[in-house]
């Protein structure tokens, strides 16, 4: 399944109203309120619709007869449906306001957990900025469309169709002639509508590339200035920076197209009513008052028609983003686990406890790092992984802890199939430790405790102890504030070394079946490196201890030694062996 996201040109994006339909889905629970905002649109839109009835009235029956007496009672008559309009519109922007949060709320929790569902391999090919500007910036857009644009939209329609009820039955030669230019704006609306919703794609592909950009170069600060490359982000910044300034300033236009043309009609339409108005007033066929009223609900059906048209910018707005959302959720785990029918029967559990048959992978079609390996691991030994680099040791390292599942052939696990199962049961039974381990903002407490449930309910003293029995207490008196070193998300006050440490505490505390160490002790001396031996020894005599480094002490000790590289895994027999089969390999790279 292809997890990139972002390519020269988004998804192909769907139809307006079934893209309209799936976005409204979101709108299920909110169905009561929906109602009653509908009732109070429906209020606030006849208050203002019997407005002009009640003015033209109060001309024709009181002003143009000079009979004063009763202007004054219509106008309070008048303010009251004002004010019936002022409350209905508050009611209309409170109700629809939480719908948009709530909306927001639901759209941000569903993209999230999504994003928590997919495999390591969606985050490899995609950057992180831009799924940040998906999770805020499009999902705020959808915000602004529930709670301003939506309720917005369907008051000018309904002001609209009863400004347009109101003129054909005050006189519908009238009407006709108000209504002529309205043609033209439906046919105009449905000539650009799908140019608009484009470039607002583009723009909001831009924005998500922007915003990974600038996530990288800050990520990546510290190389930017040990290498002096600020000029070079800089310019690759200007460019990115430069392409999101033509898409925005496109979208601009684009999203502006309909007020001026849609002004130009409505102002056609109250010439065509007062030059044929006037000519029906002549003829005796109307009054000045209802003229005036005419005029009232030509601005009535136009200026909803205006604003319909600026809305129907803003839909093309929130459907771009809701494009860039929806391709996430639609998206599916191509990591499934077997289910009970697919399952297949294990093999003895006294075999090995990591085994490879016929496994082939690649990161993408193009590139094969490994092709038809098979190899088995036995409980409690400890093995060593060394090639050149590039050869493949991580990718099968990866594998082993089921980060990604082969293109071909199977991975086992204590004999049966390692997708059979669960996270929770694989992370328990495989630990890894990284060369470049990630630890969390909390205390030093917080992060070995992470993802092991064994220890949570344990108090310090408690768990201080368990530190000890595990033989890890040694380690634990390099930080200074023991478990309760404060630890950010950057780790800025504590050193590479000190982050394998802890993670080589956090993986020793689950005592898994495997422990892989991925380059685990290239940051620590020699020294802390001992008590990391010593700490090894204490280790369940089952736990399998899989080693990927470069520095020879730490593989001298291995059971066994596998060479990988050109997509082999080869036992390599002894470290002399070892090393002539390395030596060749970065000869041949």
């Amino acid at each position: 399944m292809n997890y990139k996201l972002d390519q020269t040109k988004e998804q192909s994006p769907t139809s307006t109203w079934s893209t309209v339909r799936s976005l409204l889905r979101f709108l299920a629970d909110e169905k009561l309120v929906l109602i009653y905002t509908g009732i109070i649109t429906i209020i606030n839109a006849g208050a203002n619709l019997i407005a002009p009835l009640i003015i033209a009235y109060i001309i024709d029956t009181y002003i143009v007869t000079q009979e004063f007496s009763g202007v004054l009672t219509f106008g309070f008559v008048l303010l009251g449906f004002y004010l019936v309009a002022l409350v209905t519109s508050y009611l209309q922007t409170r109700l629809m306001g939480g719908v948009g949060q709530r909306v927001l709320f639901m759209l941000r929790s569903a993209l999230f957990d999504k994003l928590l569902e997919l495999p390591v391999v969606f985050f490899d090919s995609n950057k992180t900025g831009d799924l940040i500007s998906r999770i805020n910036n499009d999902t705020e857009k959808l915000n602004q469309f529930f709670s301003r644009t939506l309720v917005s939209f369907f008051s000018s329609a309904i002001v609209m169709v009863g400004a347009a009820i109101f003129m054909l039955v005050l006189n519908t030669k009238l009407a006709i002639a108000a209504l002529l230019p309205a043609l033209f704006l439906v046919l105009f609306t449905q000539l650009v509508a799908t140019w608009i919703k484009r470039v607002n794609a583009d723009a909001a592909r831009t924005t998500g590339q922007l915003s990974g950009e600038i996530s990288e170069s800050i990520s990546n600060f510290k190389v930017i200035v040990a290498f002096n490359q600020r000029t070079f982000f800089k310019q690759n910044f200007a460019k990115i920076n430069e392409e999101n300034y033509k898409k925005a300033i496109t979208a601009g236009i684009a999203n502006n197209t309909y007020s001026p043309v849609f002004e130009f009609a409505a102002y056609g339409a109250q010439l065509a009513v007062l030059a044929y108005g006037v000519y029906l007033i002549v003829g005796g066929e109307l009054t000045i008052g209802l003229l005036i009223g005419f005029l009232s609900y030509v601005g009535s059906f136009y200026d909803p028609l205006r604003q319909i048209a600026s809305l129907w910018a803003n839909l093309q707005v929130a459907l771009a983003s809701w494009d860039r959302i929806s391709v996430i959720l639609v998206m599916k785990n191509a990591m499934a686990y077997l289910t009970p029918e697919k399952k297949v029967t294990p093999i003895p559990l006294d075999a090995s406890v990591i085994a490879f048959e016929g496994v082939s992978f690649g990161y993408d079609q193009s590139t094969q790092v490994l092709s038809d390996i098979t190899f088995s691991l036995l409980p409690g030994k400890t093995y060593a992984l060394v090639g050149p680099t590039g050869g493949g040791k991580t990718t099968t390292a990866l594998l082993m802890a089921r980060l990604y599942d082969p293109t071909k052939g199977t991975v086992r696990l204590h004999g049966q199939d390692i997708r059979e199962f669960s996270d929770q049961e694989r992370t328990q039974k495989i630990g890894f430790i990284l060369q470049e381990p990630i630890l969390f903002s909390g205390t030093l407490r917080d992060n070995l405790l992470y993802g092991n449930a064994a220890y949570v309910d344990c108090d310090d003293a408690a768990f201080a102890a368990v530190i000890k029995e595990r033989g890890l207490s040694r380690l634990l008196e390099r930080f200074e504030d023991g478990l309760a070193t404060k630890v950010d998300n950057t780790s800025s006050g504590i050193s590479l070394g000190q982050k394998q440490l802890i993670a080589f505490m956090r993986s020793v505390l689950r005592e898994p079946d495997v422990l892989i160490m991925d380059e685990a002790t290239a940051n620590i001396d020699t020294v802390t490196e001992q008590l990391l031996e010593e700490v090894m020894q204490q280790l369940p005599k089952k736990t399998t201890k899989i080693v990927i480094a470069h520095r020879l002490n730490t593989i001298e000790n291995a059971d066994e030694i596998f060479f990988v590289n050109a997509g082999k895994v080869t036992l390599a027999g002894s470290m002399e062996q070892a090393l002539e089969l390395l030596a060749a390999g970065v000869r041949g790279s």
